[in-house]
């Protein structure tokens, strides 16, 4: 076996694998992402929106427990093994969600999703940051990421598009079988373990071990407390869209194949802007991408209270899908950034545990308030947090390197793009400076 190298050059094929496997994981959410909600009151006649929204609950919970134990299981049993077991996991989900006859097997269905996306997708997180080596962690993750959720966003609007066209079952939950099928058999065939690669960066790294994990990076390391709670509200507000907008858009008169549009853009926008959010996070500051994606977020939440059309929702779809594309795969390459790498799997072990409770917070809020005083109040309570989040990265975070802050480099630019020069008297090297994102 040759010798463990760093870098995303020499683990391309290895890279490449794990991208198209996070793809498979990402579908998997993508199966329930349009419809379910519509399942849940069309079929099963649940009319509190608590109630409907009790899957994400069960889902958010599982799966946050699911990565905390993941990052600490990771080092002692390898990425490998993990990632197996979560495709073995998943194989009873699109045979429940078509088949379920009680709201019950919804919800069982969604604690084994939970599972499968716990250790499945922590274990390719990992598995990618272990092969590229510090330089290129947000470009890792910007791939990781952009395959994830642009396979939610396909399979969301598959799903709808099917469901439209043949009913809301069992139809659409057939694409969950051939990814459950191609996601074990890749992992069981073809993905290799990455322990070596975490040996050889651990010798002489630069940033010190923590002294109490779970809670440094909750909430006592101010770079990691920062981020923690940002990925938390981030979910949250995800859990919001994902349980709340179908609804809000069929009680605003559109019909299936529109929800699912309107639904898959956000997503989809999320997954393909993160090509170039992740490496732009290897450039810029990370708090400054973390802050302007948080307060984008929180304006676009706040705007779908008012919003009417359909071209207004596909608009904030896409605010709100850019907001999420920059923090998501910044948020894993700073919690990486600020970790010693025996330290890396827990830590984002424990940092996956808070964002992705967020799921289940947001869910039981969002219900609750859409219960009590509609689905904008709502919306609205959860852009208010959303920005107060942005707040707390932008007065309490601190960027590690000398990276430019992301609006310092856009002001710089438009400075220089404004100055009259010298016919003839530019540098190649002055061009650059002026125009190109080194």
């Amino acid at each position: 076996m040759l010798p463990a190298t760093l870098g995303l050059r020499q683990n391309l094929r290895q890279f490449i694998l794990l991208v198209i496997v996070n793809a498979f994981v990402g579908g998997m959410i993508g199966l329930e992402r349009s419809i379910l909600p519509l399942i849940a009151e069309q079929e099963f006649h649940l009319a509190a929106t608590s109630a409907v929204l009790s899957f994400i609950v069960v889902f958010g919970i599982v799966k946050a427990i699911t990565n905390y134990f993941t990052g600490t299981l990771a080092n002692r049993f390898g990425r490998r093994k993990l990632l197996i077991t979560g495709w073995i996991i998943a194989i009873p989900v699109p045979f429940l969600l078509m088949s379920a006859d009680q709201w019950t097997w919804i919800v069982v269905a969604n604690i084994l999703l939970g599972l499968n996306q716990g250790l499945a997708w922590s274990a390719t997180v990992v598995m990618k940051i272990d092969l590229v080596g510090e330089r290129q962690r947000g470009f890792a993750m910007g791939l990781n990421e952009f395959a994830g959720y642009l396979a939610v966003a396909l399979v969301a609007f598959l799903t709808g598009y099917i469901a439209s066209h043949y009913g809301i079952r069992p139809y659409p939950f057939y694409i969950g079988i051939l990814l459950v099928v191609l996601g074990l058999l890749f992992s069981i065939f073809l993905v290799r373990d990455t322990r070596k690669h975490v040996e050889l960066e651990a010798k002489d790294h630069p940033v010190p071990r923590l002294r109490k994990v779970f809670w440094d990076t909750t909430i006592w390391d101010r770079n990691l407390g920062s981020v923690t709670q940002a990925g938390l509200v981030n979910n949250l507000n995800d859990g919001m869209a994902w349980g709340l907008l179908p609804i809000l858009l069929a009680s605003k008169g559109f019909g299936i194949a529109a929800i699912g549009t309107i639904t898959a853009i956000y997503p989809a926008v999320w997954g393909i802007a993160q090509l170039f959010t992740g490496k732009m996070s290897d450039r810029f500051c990370k708090k400054s991408m973390l802050y302007w994606g948080m307060f984008s977020q929180g304006i676009a939440l706040l705007l779908l209270v008012l919003a009417d059309t359909f071209f207004q929702y596909i608009l904030l779809s896409i605010v709100l899908g850019l907001g999420t594309a920059l923090v998501y795969p910044t948020f894993l390459a700073t919690v990486a950034e600020n970790t010693h790498p025996l330290d890396r799997a827990e830590s984002l072990g424990v940092f996956r545990l808070w964002r992705d409770m967020g799921y289940a917070i947001g869910a039981l809020l969002t219900g609750l308030i859409a219960d009590q005083f509609g689905i904008n109040a709502s919306i609205t309570v959860i852009g208010i947090l959303t920005l107060i989040s942005a707040l707390v990265i932008e007065y309490r975070m601190r960027c590690r390197t000398e990276a430019p802050r992301l609006t310092d480099w856009l002001l710089n630019r438009k400075k220089k793009s404004c100055r009259k020069a010298p016919a003839n008297n530019y540098t190649s090297s002055e061009t650059l400076a002026g125009f190109s994102l080194e």
